[in-house]
Parts: structure tokens; sequence; C-alpha cells
């Protein structure tokens, strides 16, 4: 039951991170990547503490898994922030504005392979075959689905650099949720995406006060029609998306949340056909079945691999 409620979360994760993207990049052609950062995530970290103050004062929310936390265990927390958050969202940003969402969600396809290595290595996780051949659908057809030239206004350069910025951003925010995996399976979702989000905050406030041009990076925050997009984008992306994340991570393997979480440029893709009117063709449909096929075969691979049928049992797929 608790590997379908994360793996659900996961889902859910892709599709409200698909719909921040969009809104994101909208707020990055008139927003600079520090700023844009800060706002989103001081909405997103006013919005955790106000949801835990709530859940806190009505009883639906205990700090008691909290308090069990070890100080090695909270620093743990701290530090995934720093890596995942502060620093990877900063470059993720800065990647964004250099090659656009289209090579950006091609960069996104190594955020899979990443994290499984990540679990692999820090987790010691063991998939079965029916998890690789649902992960591969997924990761092809996210990588059908996001073939796109590259931004004519850009120098070579230019899209090199933003590429290499991308996996370096990836590999950081795979980094620091898998991380601290043991730590959020003793601790409540949201005190855990709240400690995350605080030294991310932290850290980028303290580089945003940094350098001659300190102001600029502040008056995000002076109400303006900036924040009819910037606004949903964080509450989208930094609330609703970190908490799902965060949650498909505690309550499923890393490896697997991972993998769902994938499906986010499918969604974005889907999204960008229906808001803005872009070609939604043969291709895009055969990436979304590929997508779709892959993520019953990661769900219900526990399923599949002790009832699946006989015959492939004999030949050894499904151990």
């Amino acid at each position: 039951m608790n590997h379908l409620l994360g793996q659900t979360c996961a889902l859910l994760a892709a599709i409200t991170w698909a719909c921040a993207l969009v809104l994101l990049k909208r707020s990055g052609e008139r927003i600079q990547p520090v700023s844009l950062n800060l706002y989103k995530n001081a909405v997103g970290l006013t919005l955790l503490i106000a949801t835990l103050a709530v859940l806190t004062a009505t009883g639906c929310e205990s700090m008691q898994t909290l308090l069990q936390l070890s100080t090695g265990d909270i620093c743990l927390l701290l530090l995934s922030g720093i890596v995942g958050i502060a620093l990877a969202d900063t470059l993720f940003l800065h990647a964004l504005n250099l090659i656009g969402v289209g090579l950006m969600s091609v960069m996104d396809c190594t955020y899979t392979p990443i994290a499984v290595l990540f679990a692999w290595v820090l987790l010691s996780e063991k998939l079965t075959v029916f998890h690789y051949v649902g992960a591969g659908l997924i990761v092809a057809g996210v990588f059908i689905a996001s073939r796109h030239s590259p931004p004519v206004n850009r120098t070579r350069r230019q899209i090199v650099g933003g590429m290499f910025l991308a996996v370096l951003a990836i590999a950081m925010m795979a980094l620091g949720i898998v991380l601290p995996k043991p730590i959020l399976e003793r601790t409540g979702v949201l005190w855990a995406t709240t400690i995350r989000l605080v030294p991310g905050f932290g850290m980028l406030a303290l580089f945003a006060l940094l350098g001659r041009g300190w102001k600029q990076h502040w008056r995000v925050f002076r109400p303006s029609g900036l924040w009819c997009v910037a606004l949903p984008a964080s509450i989208l992306g930094t609330y609703l998306s970190m908490v799902f994340w965060v949650a498909g991570f505690k309550y499923t393997y890393a490896s697997v949340a991972a993998v769902l979480n994938q499906t986010s440029v499918i969604f974005a893709s889907i999204l960008a056909a229906v808001f803005l009117r872009e070609h939604f063709g043969g291709r895009k449909i055969a990436s979304l079945l590929l997508a779709l096929v892959g993520v019953f075969i990661v769900t219900f691979s526990d399923w599949l691999a002790t009832h699946g049928p006989v015959w492939l049992g004999m030949i050894g797929i499904g151990g």
C-alpha cells in the first residue's frame, strides 16, 4: 500500500512540476534566475510553515517524529536542501534561460539514470527486471517527446554551457533527494520538506544580499504584474510539487520514484499542446503511449513479478 501511495505521489509531482515548468519559463523571461528562485522558495516556505501551523494546531500533525531525529539527521536534511535546492535550482534556472524548455526537457532525461545510480550506490537498492523494462520505456518515451532544435538566438558556447549546467543541476537534485531517503522514512513529509527548504532559501537570501546589485534580487517581492505568473509557478513548483516529490521518495523505492518523476516531460508536452497550441503529432502520441505502458509496468511491477504469466517466469523475467 505504501509503495502505491509513493508511486501516486511521484506521478503527482511530475504533473505539478510540468505545469510549473511552463510558468517558470515565462517568468524567467522577465525575472533573473536568482530572484525567481528566491521568490519561489519564499512562497513555498511560507506555505509550508502555514500548513504545518494549521495541521499542528488541529492535531493532524505532530512534532514527535521531528523530535526523534538526531542532530546528524537534521544536518543531513539541511545539507540536502543546500545541494538539492539552493545550488541545483539556481543552476537549473540559469540553464533554462540559456537552452530553453525544449533542450532542457532533453537534458532532463539524465535524471532517471543518475537517480537510479545514486540509489544503487548509496542505498543498495535492487530492482526487478520489470522495473528496468518500465524505466526503459519511460525514458524512451521522454526522449522521443523531447527532441528539439537548439534555440536560434544562442551561440554554440551558450548552448554547451547551458547543457552542462542542466546536467549538473539535475545530478544535484537527484543526490539531494536520494541521500536523505532513510531519514525521510522516519519523519513526516511536511517536516522533511520544510527542513530541506529552510537552508535552500537561507543560502539564496544570503547570496542575494551580496554584490552591488543586491537590491535588484529583492524587487521581485514588490507586488506587480509579474506575480500573475510567478506566484502560481511558485505554488506548483515549490509547494505542491516538492511535497509530492518528497512523499514519493519516502513511500517507495528511490529508483521507482525517480522513474515516475521523469514523466513530467510527457505531461509538459501535453500541456504545451493544450495551452500553448504547440504541435502534438504522431511522435508525441507514440511517446505518450510508451510512457504510459512504462508507468503501468513500474507501478505494478511487484504484482507482475508475483502473478505474471508462467511463461515469463520460465524465461527468467520478473525475478
